[in-house]
């Protein structure tokens, strides 16, 4: 019977400072593996590291994903201490948050190209780099890459959830989400013979002390009637990660309410 254990497995998470990130690292630590985060942001950084308190199985290295010898020279160091990787998490992005306050100027035909490739270049080109440097790693031995997608990568953005806020959510995010369920089917025949499992999990919207508004109006498209609980993915993602899952492969399990039935 395989579990859901990761005993003397290293897990990486990427964006590991974030709002899901710390979930991840919940969740694998939960199970026994050695949880290594990755983030731009030092001061981020160091914040997940003071909520983890004195968990010994919790580490953290600043790096920049976007960029090829930095993340190299990371993942020297890290090998160097660790001795190997067996499980990859891809979980960082940028959900842009349009700051005019025009609805007029947030419209697509007005969208700026400079936010456009910010978004892909950390969501997308990001975990690309991440999957080609540390994904070859893992290849090595056989392991997991789990990508963290969104329920917008099966559907389209329902535009008047946001409508109130004289704002849109951006082509840029779902060009990002439907591009890593890409790469997840595309990873997965290329490993396959390696022994590297590649998913993706597509998450609904999760609770934050959103404008109450927004929560009002996403309820009525959501069958369940309701956001997902912050730490309500810590399950999939040990499913995702673990043996539990192990003739699992290329695929993008959902997890959103029922939104993306509807």
């Amino acid at each position: 019977m395989f579990e859901n254990n990761l005993k003397n497995k290293v897990s990486i998470i990427t964006g590991g400072a974030g709002f899901l990130g710390i979930q991840h690292a919940h969740a694998l630590l939960d199970i026994g593996s050695k949880v290594i985060l990755i983030d731009k942001d030092k001061k981020k950084l160091e914040q997940s590291r003071k909520h983890f308190k004195e968990e010994e199985n919790l580490f953290v290295f600043q790096s920049d994903i976007t960029n090829e010898k930095k993340l190299k020279n990371t993942l020297r160091k890290i090998v160097k201490k660790f001795k190997r990787i067996n499980i990859l998490i891809n979980n960082a992005a940028i959900d842009f948050k349009p700051k005019k306050k025009s609805l007029k100027k947030n419209k697509f035909e007005n969208s700026e190209l400079s936010q456009w490739k910010k978004e892909i270049e950390v969501g997308l080109t990001g975990s690309y780099i991440c999957c080609k440097i540390i994904g070859a790693e893992i290849a090595k031995k056989g392991g997991v890459i789990l990508n963290i997608a969104s329920d917008l990568s099966i559907i389209a953005p329902n535009q008047d959830l946001y409508s109130h806020l004289n704002s849109i959510k951006p082509a840029s995010y779902s060009a990002t989400k439907h591009g890593l369920v890409g790469l997840t089917k595309y990873l997965a025949v290329y490993w396959s013979k390696k022994n590297v499992r590649v998913n993706a999990l597509s998450p609904g919207g999760i609770f934050n002390n959103q404008d109450k508004k927004f929560i009002k109006k996403i309820k009525k498209v959501i069958p369940m009637g309701r956001m997902a609980k912050l730490n309500e993915y810590r399950e999939a993602v040990k499913f995702l990660c673990s043996d539990a899952s192990s003739y699992m492969t290329g695929h993008n399990m959902v997890i959103d309410g029922g939104r993306t039935i509807i």
